[in-house]
C-alpha cells in the first residue's frame, strides 16, 4: 500500500533536483489543496488541473528556480504518515523553525500553513514540512 501524498512530494522533489520545467501528478482534492499552498508560499511557479485522453485528471506543476538554476524547494519531509499520525495543538506552531520553512497542517478549517493555523488558533495533523 502506497502513500499518495508521499508519492506526490517525492515527485516534486525529484523533478526539482533534476531541474525539470514541469511535472505531472495524478490529481486529488487533497493534492490540489497542497499545490495551492505551495504556489501561495512561493515554492512553485504555477499549476494546472488537466485531463488526459482517458478522462483521468492530473495536476501539471510548473517548478520554480532561483537565479543560476538554484532549487527553491531545498527539502521536503513527510511528517505524518499512515503508520504514525502526528497531531499538534495550535500552540506548537508558535515556535518558528527555520526561516523559509513551512509545515502544511490538515485542520478542521481545511489545509493551512503552520502560521495560518496559529493565527486561526486551530491544531491538526501535520502532513509535511518544506524548506
Amino acid at each position: 500500500m502506497s502513500d499518495p501524498i508521499s508519492d506526490f512530494l517525492s515527485s516534486v522533489r525529484n523533478a526539482s533536483s533534476r531541474l525539470f520545467e514541469k511535472v505531472d501528478i495524478p490529481a486529488s482534492r487533497l493534492k490540489v489543496a497542497i499545490v495551492r499552498i505551495l504556489k501561495a508560499e512561493g515554492f512553485i511557479a504555477n499549476y494546472k488541473v488537466m485531463e488526459d485522453a482517458q478522462k483521468h485528471s492530473f495536476i501539471r506543476v510548473y517548478l520554480k528556480y532561483a537565479s543560476n538554476k538554484q532549487q527553491v524547494i531545498q527539502g521536503v519531509k513527510r511528517v505524518s504518515r499512515s503508520g504514525l499520525r502526528v497531531y499538534l495543538p495550535y500552540s506548537a506552531f508558535a515556535k518558528r523553525g527555520e526561516a523559509g520553512a513551512i509545515r502544511i497542517v490538515s485542520t478542521s478549517k481545511g489545509l493551512l500553513t503552520d502560521r495560518q493555523a496559529f493565527q486561526a488558533k486551530v491544531g491538526g495533523e501535520v502532513l509535511c514540512e518544506l524548506k
